[in-house]
């Protein structure tokens, strides 16, 4: 069947078409995607302001006429922290629901973390071993570790790059005392969950997913996207402990000219990369590899684990 999965981010609105089936490898269709950075369209009561919320249903409306021109049979729509954590959420998820038809499925940050890890189990397989996981979206910061499908542990933590450029980092290039306010809140935000981890013993295997980490890898060296899914892409703290300095030091256009980095996502590049660098200092991971697979597969992969063998 063909199956669309609208992921509803703190930094885009993404539909993804595959074509699957149970007990396949899920083969991407068509990607349909817009950036809407809800995590920096909240008002000061941390409300979704109107604005937002037009644009949010106008984006919906036009991943759901692209999911009908691909002829996706079902979509699998979800929303992440920017949704989920908004004041009035209950009124955006109504408004949605009425003009557009979608029931927009808000998942926990435990969910999403859940959800990821089994996308990366799924891509490793068992003889990745005890298997942790990084995320970095643009709401938060989602941690997960395990043997199995299902992780023995995870924690979703609200580090996400968007709302920490947001309310951290406001200049342009940013101030270094700000820059080094955001470390220190963001360190003793993780350490708080290191124990929780820690208990269970070294992880045989280290991976990250999200754009962010695909970003940092890029700057530092990794092979960009067309060389294609299959080729090992890592990430060492060594590098990550050079580009940080640089990052602070440059402005989004700067860092915009850097090798695989958006113009959208340029701004919140350095708040990710601070999140990046405390995450694997402080569980003392000197290297990592990127993982294409992410929370849009996990959901797919959960729902085609429920479909009748045929």
């Amino acid at each position: 069947m063909r199956l669309g999965v609208l992921d509803v981010g703190s930094n885009t609105v993404h539909l993804l078409v595959v074509d699957a089936h149970p007990g396949a490898r899920p083969l991407p269709a068509h990607s349909h995607k817009a950036e809407l950075r809800l995590a920096e369209l909240l008002d000061g009561q941390g409300a979704i302001a109107p604005d937002g919320v037009e644009r949010l249903i106008a984006t919906v409306r036009g991943a759901l006429q692209a999911a009908e021109d691909k002829g996706c049979e079902e979509v699998l729509p979800f929303a992440t922290s920017a949704v989920r954590e908004a004041t009035n959420a209950d009124a955006v998820l109504d408004r949605v629901k009425r003009e557009t038809g979608i029931d927009l499925q808000v998942l926990t940050g435990d969910e999403e973390a859940r959800l990821t890890f089994l996308a990366a189990r799924r891509w490793y397989g068992w003889s990745a071993g005890k298997l942790f996981l990084l995320d970095i979206g643009g709401g938060s910061l989602e941690i997960a570790y395990g043997i199995d499908e299902e992780p023995d542990t995870a924690v979703s933590l609200p580090l996400g790059a968007g709302r920490l450029t947001s309310g951290w980092l406001p200049g342009d290039p940013p101030d270094p005392e700000d820059v080094r306010a955001l470390r220190r809140h963001a360190r003793a935000q993780i350490a708080r969950t290191v124990g929780e981890f820690s208990r269970f013993g070294k992880p045989d295997h280290v991976v990250a997913t999200s754009k962010t980490f695909k970003q940092l890898a890029r700057i530092a060296g990794a092979a960009g996207s067309e060389k294609g899914l299959y080729l090992r892409r890592v990430l060492t703290r060594a590098s990550l402990e050079e580009w940080v300095p640089k990052l602070s030091a440059m402005s989004a256009a700067q860092r915009a000219g850097l090798p695989g980095v958006s113009e959208g996502r340029a701004r919140q590049l350095l708040a990710g990369a601070l999140v990046a660098e405390g995450a694997m200092d402080l569980f003392g991971v000197d290297e990592l590899e990127i993982c294409p697979w992410a929370l849009r597969e996990g959901v797919i992969l959960r729902r085609l684990d429920h479909l009748p063998e045929e």
